[in-house]
């Protein structure tokens, strides 16, 4: 299987992926949909907000969101902690300041 389809190693990657970017794992939730071709959505809530991960299989394709706030996290070390263990072929990051400051 795919580790875009691995249920159990995307929990694992994006709790890692919290803790590579201090921020503190409040609550992990996932569920897989569609059997082979579906996919798995990952939810951790971390006191600083969320990181999230969704993922179709029959595309080959995951989009990951990782929002933070506080100086004390990094949500870029997370991201880069993501794509590390994912290997995709290619990946695009967008960042988003959504401060107000």
């Amino acid at each position: 299987m795919e580790i875009i389809g691995d249920e159990q190693k995307l929990r694992r990657i994006i709790a890692e992926a919290a803790e590579t970017a201090n921020a503190k794992l409040w609550e992990l939730k996932s569920w897989s949909f569609g059997g082979e071709k579906g996919g798995v959505s990952v939810i951790a809530l971390v006191v600083e907000s969320h990181i999230a991960i969704h993922t179709w299989v029959e595309y080959g394709y995951a989009a990951v969101d990782v929002f933070t706030c506080g100086e004390s996290s990094d949500p870029e070390k997370a991201f880069d902690y993501i794509v590390k263990e994912l290997k995709p072929e290619r990946y695009t990051k967008h960042f988003v300041d959504r401060s107000s400051a």
